[in-house]
Protein backbone atom coordinates (compact mmCIF):
# COMPACT_ATOMS: atom_id res chain seq x y z
CA UNK A 1 0.00 0.00 0.00
CA UNK A 2 1.66 3.83 -1.22
CA UNK A 3 2.54 5.33 2.07
CA UNK A 4 -0.06 8.11 1.17
CA UNK A 5 -3.26 5.65 1.20
CA UNK A 6 -1.71 4.30 4.74
CA UNK A 7 -1.71 7.87 6.20
CA UNK A 8 -4.70 9.27 4.17
CA UNK A 9 -7.38 6.43 4.07
CA UNK A 10 -9.62 6.85 1.18
CA UNK A 11 -13.27 5.70 0.83
CA UNK A 12 -14.11 1.98 -0.83
CA UNK A 13 -12.99 1.67 -3.75
CA UNK A 14 -14.47 2.73 -7.30
CA UNK A 15 -16.13 6.07 -4.79
CA UNK A 16 -14.99 9.06 -5.00
CA UNK A 17 -14.46 11.16 -2.13
CA UNK A 18 -16.40 14.58 -1.37
CA UNK A 19 -14.47 17.35 -0.59
CA UNK A 20 -15.50 17.62 2.64
CA UNK A 21 -14.33 13.78 3.34
CA UNK A 22 -10.75 14.69 1.53
CA UNK A 23 -10.04 17.42 3.49
CA UNK A 24 -11.00 15.87 6.87
CA UNK A 25 -9.34 13.29 5.76
CA UNK A 26 -6.02 14.73 5.06
CA UNK A 27 -6.26 17.19 8.18
CA UNK A 28 -6.91 13.71 10.65
CA UNK A 29 -3.49 12.22 8.93
CA UNK A 30 -1.26 14.85 9.09
CA UNK A 31 -2.63 15.41 12.73
CA UNK A 32 -1.42 11.78 13.46
CA UNK A 33 1.70 11.73 11.56
CA UNK A 34 3.22 14.70 13.10
CA UNK A 35 1.50 12.93 16.28
CA UNK A 36 3.57 10.16 15.72
CA UNK A 37 6.64 11.77 14.77
CA UNK A 38 6.82 13.61 17.77
CA UNK A 39 6.32 10.67 20.03
CA UNK A 40 9.72 8.83 18.70
CA UNK A 41 13.56 9.27 19.35
CA UNK A 42 15.23 11.49 21.25
CA UNK A 43 13.17 11.84 24.57
CA UNK A 44 14.57 11.87 27.94
CA UNK A 45 11.08 11.91 29.32
CA UNK A 46 7.90 9.36 28.00
CA UNK A 47 6.77 11.19 25.26
CA UNK A 48 3.25 13.55 25.90
CA UNK A 49 0.26 11.68 24.42
CA UNK A 50 -2.30 13.99 22.19
CA UNK A 51 -4.85 14.29 24.86
CA UNK A 52 -2.02 15.05 27.70
CA UNK A 53 -0.74 17.84 25.29
CA UNK A 54 -4.26 19.14 24.62
CA UNK A 55 -4.77 19.27 28.82
CA UNK A 56 -1.49 21.06 29.28
CA UNK A 57 -1.69 23.72 26.77
CA UNK A 58 -5.77 24.36 28.41
CA UNK A 59 -4.35 24.85 31.65
CA UNK A 60 -1.36 26.70 30.69
CA UNK A 61 -3.86 29.16 28.94
CA UNK A 62 -6.69 29.01 31.72
CA UNK A 63 -4.29 28.42 35.19
CA UNK A 64 -6.54 27.61 37.81
CA UNK A 65 -9.24 25.44 35.18
CA UNK A 66 -11.13 22.83 37.08
CA UNK A 67 -11.61 19.40 36.06
CA UNK A 68 -15.20 19.64 35.02
CA UNK A 69 -14.60 22.99 32.99
CA UNK A 70 -11.83 21.00 31.48
CA UNK A 71 -13.78 18.79 30.28
CA UNK A 72 -15.98 20.45 28.67
CA UNK A 73 -13.14 22.09 27.03
CA UNK A 74 -11.57 19.24 25.66
CA UNK A 75 -15.10 18.00 24.68
CA UNK A 76 -14.15 14.60 27.01
CA UNK A 77 -15.61 12.51 29.48
CA UNK A 78 -15.03 14.12 33.19
CA UNK A 79 -13.40 10.75 33.93
CA UNK A 80 -11.32 10.86 30.80
CA UNK A 81 -9.95 13.95 32.11
CA UNK A 82 -9.57 13.14 36.03
CA UNK A 83 -7.24 10.16 34.37
CA UNK A 84 -5.47 12.79 32.84
CA UNK A 85 -4.89 14.89 35.48
CA UNK A 86 -4.23 11.69 37.78
CA UNK A 87 -1.48 10.71 35.24
CA UNK A 88 -0.16 13.91 34.91
CA UNK A 89 0.31 15.24 37.82
CA UNK A 90 1.99 11.79 39.08
CA UNK A 91 4.74 12.38 36.84
CA UNK A 92 5.30 16.57 38.00
CA UNK A 93 2.99 18.28 35.68
CA UNK A 94 0.29 19.31 36.86
CA UNK A 95 -0.54 20.56 40.54
CA UNK A 96 -4.02 20.13 41.89
CA UNK A 97 -5.51 22.71 44.31
CA UNK A 98 -8.02 22.66 46.60
CA UNK A 99 -10.88 24.87 45.17
CA UNK A 100 -11.28 27.78 47.94
CA UNK A 101 -15.01 28.55 46.85
CA UNK A 102 -15.89 24.29 46.89
CA UNK A 103 -13.26 21.96 48.92
CA UNK A 104 -14.51 18.88 46.69
CA UNK A 105 -12.90 20.52 43.15
CA UNK A 106 -10.12 20.73 41.99
CA UNK A 107 -7.65 23.68 40.38
CA UNK A 108 -5.28 23.04 37.94
CA UNK A 109 -1.81 24.78 37.62
CA UNK A 110 1.14 23.67 35.74
CA UNK A 111 4.61 22.61 36.99
CA UNK A 112 7.43 24.46 35.57
CA UNK A 113 8.42 20.49 34.06
CA UNK A 114 5.07 21.03 32.16
CA UNK A 115 6.19 24.24 30.86
CA UNK A 116 9.63 22.81 29.82
CA UNK A 117 7.64 19.84 28.13
CA UNK A 118 4.94 21.91 26.49
CA UNK A 119 8.22 24.44 25.22
CA UNK A 120 10.11 21.50 23.92
CA UNK A 121 7.06 19.95 22.10
CA UNK A 122 6.25 23.25 20.48
CA UNK A 123 10.26 23.55 19.31
CA UNK A 124 10.05 20.08 17.80
CA UNK A 125 6.44 20.30 16.10
CA UNK A 126 7.25 23.79 14.44
CA UNK A 127 11.02 22.24 13.27
CA UNK A 128 9.08 18.91 12.06
CA UNK A 129 6.63 21.27 10.18
CA UNK A 130 9.21 23.62 8.80
CA UNK A 131 11.46 21.08 7.49
CA UNK A 132 8.38 19.22 5.61
CA UNK A 133 6.79 22.65 4.45
CA UNK A 134 10.41 23.95 3.41
CA UNK A 135 10.77 20.79 1.38
CA UNK A 136 7.39 22.06 -0.73
CA UNK A 137 7.38 24.35 -3.77
CA UNK A 138 6.84 27.94 -3.17
CA UNK A 139 3.24 27.79 -4.76
CA UNK A 140 2.73 25.09 -2.40
CA UNK A 141 4.17 26.77 0.75
CA UNK A 142 1.51 29.66 -0.46
CA UNK A 143 -1.37 27.81 -0.97
CA UNK A 144 -0.96 26.74 2.60
CA UNK A 145 -0.23 30.52 4.07
CA UNK A 146 -3.72 31.29 1.85
CA UNK A 147 -5.46 28.35 3.00
CA UNK A 148 -4.63 29.13 7.03
CA UNK A 149 -7.44 31.84 7.37
CA UNK A 150 -10.43 29.71 5.97
CA UNK A 151 -9.13 26.86 8.33
CA UNK A 152 -9.57 28.51 11.48
CA UNK A 153 -12.80 30.20 10.41
CA UNK A 154 -13.59 25.97 9.76
CA UNK A 155 -12.55 25.28 13.38
CA UNK A 156 -15.01 28.36 14.75
CA UNK A 157 -17.76 27.09 12.95
CA UNK A 158 -17.27 23.88 14.33
CA UNK A 159 -16.38 24.88 17.83
CA UNK A 160 -19.42 27.44 17.86
CA UNK A 161 -21.64 24.20 17.19
CA UNK A 162 -20.04 22.13 18.82
CA UNK A 163 -20.92 24.59 22.34
CA UNK A 164 -24.18 25.29 20.66
CA UNK A 165 -25.09 21.46 21.47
Amino acid sequence: MPLQERYLPSVASGERKTFPEELADTLVGIQRLIRRRLGSGGLTTPPLRGAEVELLRLVEARPGIGISEAAKELYLAGNSVSTLVNRLAKDGCLIRETDPADRRAARLRLTEAARDRLRDWRRRRAALVARHVDRLGEADQDALRAALPALRKLAVTLREEAEGS
